[in-house]
């Protein structure tokens, strides 16, 4: 008896649904990722194989590159806007309402305090392409020591907790550089910091 042959039909699949959920997708990751923010003063940090992660809230990091200039960070925008009150108490600087906002939002910088005005005058896009000469810290006029009292005040009025300290060191730095901001935490009775390194895949 003769089989009898089926004629083979194509096959399609309506791919309608998986497009819809592919764009819902590539709309969900855009919505919610953080763009990187370029830094200011941009550092090739040494290699290390400690995971430690550095703490969310109540840090203060002072970054150190470009041939010995020194940038300083804060978490915290209550803590940024009672550290530059306090600031302009000091040196007599004023600032305003707006001023101590826009503080509050930026990222880094490295300028005298007599210089800081200027650069919170600038878009934010135009803030890490500017020329920033670092903040004095020598002996005549150490401004990073005041700004590291004064964050440390703040941070006990707003928080009531310690300042945590992170030093973000380039690699190339010499080692003076380094040494004269840690002199000036021990100044302050801060013994214990961190040093910010990039990880390193542990020797087998």
């Amino acid at each position: 008896m003769a089989k009898i042959k089926m004629k083979k039909k194509s096959t399609s699949t309506d791919m309608t649904a998986m497009c819809d959920v592919a764009f819902l997708l590539l709309t969900f990751f855009i919505l919610t990722a953080t763009a990187k923010v370029p830094e200011v003063l941009p550092v090739d940090t040494p290699a290390s194989t400690v995971q430690t992660k550095l703490p969310e809230t109540d840090l203060a990091t002072i970054t150190i590159g470009g041939k010995n200039k020194v940038f300083f960070d804060l978490k915290g925008r209550e803590i940024r806007k009672r550290t530059l009150e306090l600031m302009s108490d000091k040196y007599g600087v004023k600032f305003s309402d707006t001023d101590k906002d826009k503080f509050a939002l930026m990222e880094s910088f490295g300028v005298p305090i007599q210089n800081l005005k200027q650069i919170l005058d600038m878009k934010s896009a135009d803030r890490s392409k500017a020329i920033q000469p670092g903040i004095p810290k020598d002996s005549l006029d150490n401004q990073l020591k005041e700004w590291i009292y004064n964050a440390r005040i703040a941070n006990i009025e707003v928080n009531d907790k310690e300042l945590k300290i992170a030093i973000k060191g380039d690699a190339k730095e010499e080692y003076p550089a380094i040494k004269k901001v840690m002199d000036i935490l021990q100044d302050q009775k801060i013994n214990s910091f961190n040093l910010v390194t990039g990880l390193r895949a542990k020797d087998k």
